[in-house]
């Protein structure tokens, strides 16, 4: 097969084909601007006003929750209250009726069945039985089909066991039924995509209920035997399998559980098998040459289905949140522009890929088409697939021309598929969509014909240094990040077990052995004693409160910018220590991964937020010109503080607490919880290393009861803060209003005390959502935090729902 082409003549007949394919189409409208009235009235009207499609969309998205006519127009009026004036007459006289009224249960009746309709356009039935007919007609059509079962991303096992078992109910209805169709002999002779009639495409997200990026391979350890079980199924009745590719978190667990799949050894010579890649994922043509270099080893060809992606806003959304490099190209030509390239590739490895290309492009489609024809591979080297109830124009041209068209059909519950409804509602209305500026605005072929545009090369992240920035947490997606988490704690752990670690206190720069030891072990494994802590005294607690009391002056005098930069370099450390800090959370707290990342997000955050704050804080400011006089507003520190802190938050809550008081010019007293002393003692060296004055900061671990009660009550002590429980903190409180002899201040107590969230799921709630949230908020961090919810409130219409998933979901949680 040759590679070397003649570009121009390449052109030229991308050009021809698609010329003469938007010529034969457009004599028609496209099916997804032609449904029934209300369905196209709708699309239209969302076209030509953003506000009304936004409410629209939003509305589409919410319905299946609604379970009552009231709520449906109450909603409705809520949802297009704001676009009220744009919107057609057609819908406008259901948003000025009584909720409650007769005539709003007709209205609401009636918007059900039209966004039903909507639904039916591009869902091909609900259950297998109920789609034959359909699907029937799509080979009627001489066209192929893969079928998909809605539904994504379970929230218990009992929902991916439900799942899987109706993946295999679907291969058994369809090899059962389809099979003995007049319609299912190949419509292309010897095309290998027509060796069977039966082809269904499977998302492994629905599979198993517990993926996590930072558990990687246990995911694919508890995918690979399902997805390898259906596959094997699917074999014995002569079906294909596809695996579909879903956000850029599951894209190396979605390989990596194909691979192996396909590799064991009663499906290594398996052909039927193929997996969905995405041109708009930067990544994308790295992960093809991995594939194609083991699939060479396998020894026997796949399908590859190249499609655009259908995730590029929350993909976008989620990197920016997070402050990461999108994973996505930022600009819809760079992603058309890499479809071809990557087409190209795909084409070239035909003996190891079976290409699928899958979109409504025309100009995507010629390219690969045309470039198919310059290397000398036939129509039967490839198949194009698009998805059911669109652009029905374009495949039949193509059906006209001799090349095998296959439907992406998926089935589910019309109401409950909304959310598939709206992704294709937005691909069909968006303004850069090649369907919409084709088929709607009748942009000129030669337009929509031009080559797009390649990747532009991509600017430095921008930074504005004049304002705060939150770091990024760790990427777990990415296996080197995983690895070196992973490293940092077998080498902390083997460390450890030669040479526990000894915590003295610190005060004066000194540290100091006391007589009472308490050694601290690992959660998880109680025989490594990770450190063995010397604890302070009352006495060495009122030594350092005394010491800390004298150089209060000097601290206060020192420039705010001086101790401003001091929080910034400890920031910077904190960085390049990120995975030994990280480490250190996990081994003597027992957090997970991610929990332990965010630890360090929050502290180094603090560190840089403070430092920014107090110069902006400690600028004196002018409180209005009178003749005569000057007033201004200066903020002094207050003296001594003390930092109490908890362990269920060990570095960032005390790094909070001290960054806050030192950087305004008051010396800390910090006395750590027990059980985290190891990580404050960390905390505090890396303070030390940035430039605190030793002067500045006691480090004092001990028992609450006698170091903690100790600071509290010291006269000395200006401010207290306290991360606890509610009856310690009150304590505080309460001590805190006694003034003691010697003591020149009123003391100002901070304390966060124990509180616990309730969540309220309302009639309208998502509840794929809310269990989620629900499940993270109460046992995220093991529930120890004050921000965990304790408690739910649940209205009527989704009470019994929602308890029951709630129920599944908590079972399915992996414990220890």
């Amino acid at each position: 097969m040759k590679t070397a082409i003649d570009e121009s003549a390449l052109d030229r007949a991308i050009q021809e084909l698609g010329t003469s394919l938007f010529e034969e189409t457009s004599q028609g409208t496209l099916s997804v601007f032609d449904p029934q009235f209300y369905a196209g009235k709708l699309l239209d009207w969302a076209m030509k006003d953003e506000a009304f499609k936004v409410s629209l969309f939003r509305f589409v998205d919410v319905l299946p929750a609604l379970r009552s006519s009231e709520s449906v127009i109450s909603h409705a009026q809520e949802y297009f209250a704001s676009a009220k004036h744009h919107i057609p007459a057609l819908l406008r006289w259901g948003l000025d009726l009584n909720p409650a009224s007769i005539r709003a249960k007709v209205a609401a009746q009636l918007i059900r069945q039209n966004v039903k309709s909507m639904a039916e356009q591009f869902i091909i039935g609900a259950t297998p039985k109920e789609a034959l007919g359909k699907l029937r007609a799509i080979r009627k059509q001489r066209m192929a089909f893969t079928v998909d079962l809605l539904g994504e991303a379970t929230v218990s096992e009992h929902e991916a066991e439900d799942y899987l078992r109706r993946y295999y109910e679907l291969l058994d209805t369809l090899s059962r039924e389809a099979t003995g169709w007049a319609e299912a002999k190949p419509l292309l002779p010897d095309h290998p995509g027509e060796a069977t009639v039966v082809n269904v495409s499977v998302k492994l997200s629905a599979l198993y209920s517990q993926i996590q990026d930072v558990a990687t391979e246990h995911a694919i350890e508890q995918l690979t035997p399902r997805l390898r079980d259906l596959m094997l199924h699917a074999r014995k009745l002569g079906a294909y399998v596809y695996v579909d590719m879903e956000d850029s978190s599951l894209t190396s667990i979605t390989i990596e559980t194909f691979r192996r799949a396909v590799c064991d050894p009663a499906l290594r010579d398996w052909e039927n098998c193929g997996i969905v890649i995405q041109a708009y994922l930067r990544r994308t043509e790295s992960d093809i040459r991995d594939i194609l270099g083991w699939v060479r080893e396998r020894g026997a060809r796949i399908g590859m289905r190249l499609v655009k992606g259908a995730y590029w806003d929350s993909e976008t959304a989620l990197a920016e949140q997070h402050g990461w490099e999108p994973p996505v190209w930022q600009r819809k030509s760079e992603t058309d522009w890499n479809y071809e390239h990557l087409s190209r590739l795909v084409l070239q490895h035909s003996d190891l890929i079976r290409p699928a290309f899958a979109s409504h492009n025309i100009r995507s489609l010629a390219h690969a088409i045309c470039y198919a024809d310059q290397i000398g591979l036939d129509a039967r080297g490839y198949e194009l697939q698009m998805l059911y109830g669109m652009a029905d124009p374009i495949k039949e041209a193509f059906v006209k021309r001799q090349y095998l068209v296959r439907q992406y059909a998926p089935i589910g519950e019309l109401i409950p598929g909304m959310g598939y409804l709206v992704r294709r509602l937005l691909e069909n209305t968006s303004n850069e969509g090649f369907l919409r500026q084709g088929f709607h605005e009748h942009l000129a072929a030669t337009q929509l014909l031009k080559a797009p545009t390649p990747p532009a090369e991509r600017p430095a992240m921008e930074v504005n240094s004049g304002e705060f920035h939150n770091i990024s947490p760790t990427d777990f997606t990415e296996p080197e990040r995983r690895a070196a988490y992973r490293e940092a704690i077998r080498t902390f752990i083997h460390e450890l077990r030669e040479q526990p670690r000894r915590v003295l206190p610190i005060v004066g720069g000194k540290s100091i052995e006391t007589a009472e030891f308490l050694p601290t072990v690992c959660p998880e494994d109680p025989e490594v004693t990770l450190a063995t802590i010397s604890l302070a005294d009352r006495k060495l607690a009122r030594t350092a409160v005394s010491d800390l009391q004298r150089y209060a002056p000097t601290w206060a005098n020192t420039s705010v910018e001086e101790r401003a930069v001091i929080l910034e370099r400890a920031a910077e450390l904190m960085v390049t220590r990120w995975n030994e800090l990280a480490a250190l959370v996990v081994l003597e707290c027992g957090k997970q991964w991610r929990e332990a990342d965010y630890e360090l997000v929050e502290a180094v955050d603090f560190l840089r937020f403070y430092a920014q704050a107090a110069r902006e804080l400690f600028r004196p400011k002018e409180l209005g010109t009178f003749s005569g006089e000057r007033n201004l507003l200066l903020h002094e520190p207050r003296g001594v503080t003390a930092v109490i802190s908890p362990w269920n938050f060990p570095l960032a809550i005390p790094c909070g607490m001290m960054s806050a008081a030192l950087v305004c010019g008051n010396p800390v007293a910090f006395k750590p919880a027990e059980q985290s002393s190891l990580i404050a003692s960390r905390l505090f060296q890396i303070l030390l290393e940035a430039g605190l004055p030793y002067e500045a900061a006691a480090f004092l671990p001990g028992w609450g009861e006698d170091v903690g009660r100790e600071l509290v009550d010291a006269p000395e002590v200006a401010t207290i803060a306290f991360t606890g429980s509610s009856a310690v903190g009150l304590e505080i409180i309460k001590a805190a209003a006694t003034v003691r002899p010697g003591q020149v201040h009123v003391k100002r107590a901070i304390t966060e005390m124990g509180g616990k969230n309730a969540i309220i799921i309302d009639d309208d709630a998502d509840l794929d959502e809310a269990v989620a949230a629900v499940i993270s908020s109460a046992f995220g961090y093991a529930g120890q935090k004050c921000s965990a919810c304790s408690r739910v409130v649940v209205l009527e219409a989704n009470y019994d729902r929602f308890v029951a998933r709630l129920k599944e979901a908590t079972e399915s949680l992996r414990v220890g």
